[in-house]
């Protein structure tokens, strides 16, 4: 079917067009490592299908086999960091709860909310109840673990007078104003159909102001050919106006040749009323060394490709021991009956299962039947690929015994967890932090879009998240804790 593809990338008609308009892409730098970090996460490349030549210079083809490790640690860190027991709580308690609601609605996140102050929170816990918030969002930050970035960002249907919050990856991400302190401007390239075609979808998130700037897509300039017919004649593509400091959401349609398309009920150009960014970009706490500079992540695999390699390696060698190990019978010829072939000879009939384990003994009549059972290798196999996946989680943050298949970490207790395995719990810490700034920012973004629906929301002052710790921190305990803090008088209620 037309627009059904393998893998989507931003198309490079889309990319010339924001070149077009005075955009410079960091996606392009960027884009060699996170193909790589994709087919990781597949199992694809050369590493896995490659051709190998036998003895007499026969070329085969040979698949090796995998347990898909680099997806297993993106996997892992997305249910760690994120689940239904992770809480939004706002300042006023109205807020809070129609969050909530709104998540579990959508599948962003399906949990209720607590906060102190009631009015807020009513209203985001409903909202995260109504939206499923964090099912996706789990599913956006494994996809941002893996491929080095990750981002959620406002979609306003202003007819039904409804927002929702969309997820995309690196590769649909493309920042265009960024700095030190994070992105402030970012387009999202998606596929969408209309009237059965399918069209590249480009949605730009910017910040516009009485001095700044905002893209009109209904202009055209001699750098922009695909753009439309213009109202103002000579006009740059980037133009001052709107409303100083709010986010607007400009949205261009292409068809798969590149021209510009104007789908039905899509609006053009839509001023969200937010002062925050409409999008929040999700990244994991390590640094990127591969671009300097970059608004982009890295991968949390990227340095453990080797490990990942030596994982699939020990676990393919140990799978073709066991299949190439299977007992060989050899049988006389006096065992197999024989029948005319059509053409004057005669062959023999093959009997039991057809996948060599039976072998034939030309022009034997002694020793019927003869068994060879080779010996296996596995139990040493099995400790190189248990040193293999020791390896791969101390690289990849969990600690180097996280996936050890004779001390499993993540099944113990919190308690020794947090005794045995501290370089997990500070690596969680440090992913939570960059994840709660992420996940406020896009709370705040939202409410303030629900605003200028209409929808009636107070200030939702401090927006907090609190993630579910309780597989590193003995959570019963600091509960009883507070509990006696309480009761001595030390804590508020």
């Amino acid at each position: 079917m037309q627009g059904l593809d393998d893998e989507y990338w931003a198309p490079e008609h889309v990319r010339e067009w924001l070149r077009s308009l005075g955009f410079s892409l960091p996606l392009e730098d960027m884009e060699p490592h996170i193909r790589a970090w994709d087919r990781w996460m597949r199992a694809l490349g050369d590493f896995y299908d490659y051709r190998d030549t036998d003895g007499v210079g026969r070329v085969y083809e040979v698949h090796r086999r995998s347990i898909h490790p680099a997806m297993r640690v993106c996997r892992e860190w997305g249910s760690l960091l994120l689940n239904d027991r992770t809480q939004v709580a706002c300042d006023d308690q109205a807020c809070t709860d129609w969050l909530a609601a709104w998540m579990a609605r959508t599948g962003f996140l399906a949990s209720a909310q607590e906060c102190a102050e009631q009015a807020c929170t009513d209203r985001l816990a409903a909202w995260m109840a109504r939206t499923g918030f964090l099912a996706s969002a789990q599913e956006c930050a494994v996809r941002a673990f893996g491929l080095g970035t990750g981002a959620w960002a406002l979609w306003v249907d202003a007819g039904s007078r409804e927002v929702r919050v969309r997820r995309y990856d690196a590769r649909m991400a493309v920042p265009l104003t960024w700095d030190e302190e994070g992105v402030t401007e970012c387009a999202f390239v998606t596929r969408a159909f209309w009237r059965g075609k399918a069209v590249d979808q480009v949605q730009l998130h910017l910040r516009g102001g009485a001095g700044g700037a905002f893209f009109s897509p209904g202009e055209t300039s001699e750098s922009n050919p695909h753009a439309g017919s213009s109202s103002h004649p000579g006009s740059s593509p980037l133009e001052s106006g709107g409303t100083e400091g709010t986010y607007r959401i400009v949205t261009a349609c292409f068809d798969r040749d590149g021209s510009r398309v104007e789908p039905e009920g899509v609006c053009p150009v839509y001023d969200t009323g937010s002062v925050w960014p409409t999008f929040s970009i999700v990244k994991p706490a390590i640094d990127n060394t591969r671009v300097d500079m970059s608004p982009y992540g890295q991968s949390v695999f990227a340095d453990a490709v080797d490990a990942i390699q030596a994982v699939d390696l020990c676990y393919d060698a140990m799978m073709s021991e066991i299949d190439n190990g299977k007992m060989r019978v050899f049988l006389s010829d006096v065992m197999f009956d024989v029948e005319r072939d059509g053409k004057g000879g005669h062959v023999s009939i093959p009997f039991g299962r057809q996948d060599c384990t039976v072998f034939r003994k030309v022009m034997s009549t002694e020793d019927t039947i003869n068994e060879f059972a080779p010996t296996l290798r596995t139990e040493a196999q099995a400790r190189a690929f248990r040193v293999a996946l020791r390896t791969l989680g101390d690289l990849c943050g969990f600690g180097i015994n996280y996936f050890d298949l004779e001390n499993v970490g993540y099944v113990k207790t919190a308690t020794e967890v947090l005794a045995d395995n501290s370089a997990l719990m500070r690596n969680i810490r440090r992913h939570e932090r960059a994840l709660e700034g992420a996940i406020a920012g896009i709370c705040r973004a939202l409410m303030a879009a629900e605003r200028g629906l209409g929808v009636e929301l107070p200030d939702e002052g401090l927006v907090r998240v609190a993630f579910d710790d309780s597989i590193i921190t003995d959570t019963t305990a600091e509960k009883c804790q507070d509990m006696d803090e309480v009761a001595a008088g030390l804590l508020e209620p």
